[in-house]
């Protein structure tokens, strides 16, 4: 696990040289087609030699949520397991990684006329507005959910009006069905906070230079495909879909890429310090590789569940 920017690719391709083991991507932009400059998405060489499941499988026109994740990571995994193989879960959507091992509520279904509602409201009063109604009814999801977080205050205000209850209790009546599984949680968390800006800004750049304006006309063009799909909301997109619309100019919308980059990553940071059994490494001070390694050999065969042999 790792904030955007903080190298965690890299340390897994390395990994997965010297295990036996296979990639499993925890990442709800890479799931995605026909995003992959904006996204750093590994090239086709890199997912030739290392396969990445939950790597392009929707078109961004769909939807994809933490619970569809949740299915299809149990399979991967099970899948990679009776292989005699070990998963590594690799990404920063760190909402997927909780899902994921400590389980997730059933919630009910999309109602589309509650959702054009609630989208009606904020149209009028804003998302923060709407945030505070949603600390009304569950100031616990409320402390969770950034302010400006259009799609997840949409979801827990759409949750409550469709069943009766809120967010927090379907998800304190959910049980982890991964039970049977040890999870080994490893974090790149680089520090100091102003060197990772500086990683942050340089892949901006690199991305611009790759031609990610034009990724972004390019999807735009795509019949359907709107600034309001779950896929155009991430970080990048949002803003230059913004600018080619005329909005705002490039460099506004550079500088507000990078802005927003920083604050997912401040968020990604705070949610990695809260984690309990975690270990983690500052990539700017060791070779995250050598340091996870040593870690790895340090645990019990059994708890790994990987044999020593390459590490």
């Amino acid at each position: 696990m790792g904030p955007t920017a903080s190298g965690k690719t890299d340390v897994a391709l390395r990994l997965a040289e010297d295990l036996p083991a296979d990639l499993v991507s925890v990442d709800s932009a890479l799931v995605y087609r026909g995003m992959d400059i904006g996204t750093a998405k590994p090239d086709s060489e890199t997912l030739r030699r290392f396969p990445h499941r939950l790597v392009d499988i929707r078109d961004p026109e769909g939807s994809y949520s933490a619970g569809d994740f949740v299915r299809d990571a149990r399979q991967h995994i099970q899948s990679i397991l009776d292989d005699g193989r070990v998963p590594i879960l690799v990404g920063g959507t760190m909402l997927y990684f909780r899902s994921l091992i400590g389980g997730i509520a059933e919630l009910p279904e999309s109602a589309a006329d509650v959702r054009a509602a609630i989208d009606a409201e904020a149209a009028e009063k804003g998302w923060p507005a709407l945030h505070a109604v949603l600390a009304g009814v569950d100031p616990d999801a409320a402390a969770r959910i950034n302010p400006n977080d259009s799609q997840r205050i949409q979801r827990a205000l759409e949750v409550y009006h469709v069943s009766g209850k809120t967010l927090t209790e379907w998800q304190r009546a959910a049980t982890s069905r991964e039970e049977a599984l040890h999870f080994i949680k490893i974090a790149l968390i680089p520090e100091p906070r102003a060197a990772l800006h500086k990683r942050i800004a340089r892949r901006l750049e690199q991305m611009l230079d790759e031609g990610f304006v034009d990724e972004v006309r390019s999807l735009m063009r795509r019949p359907g495909l709107t600034a309001e799909h779950a896929s155009m909301r991430a970080v990048g997109y949002r803003q230059f879909w913004a600018h080619l619309e005329g909005r705002f100019d490039y460099q506004t919308a550079s500088r507000k890429a990078l802005e927003a980059t920083r604050q997912l990553a401040k968020r990604q940071l705070t949610w990695l310090r809260r984690e309990v059994d975690l270990f983690h490494v500052n990539p700017l001070e060791v070779d995250a590789y050598e340091a996870i390694s040593a870690y790895l050999r340090s645990l019990e065969p059994t708890k790994t569940g990987i044999a020593a042999r390459g590490l």
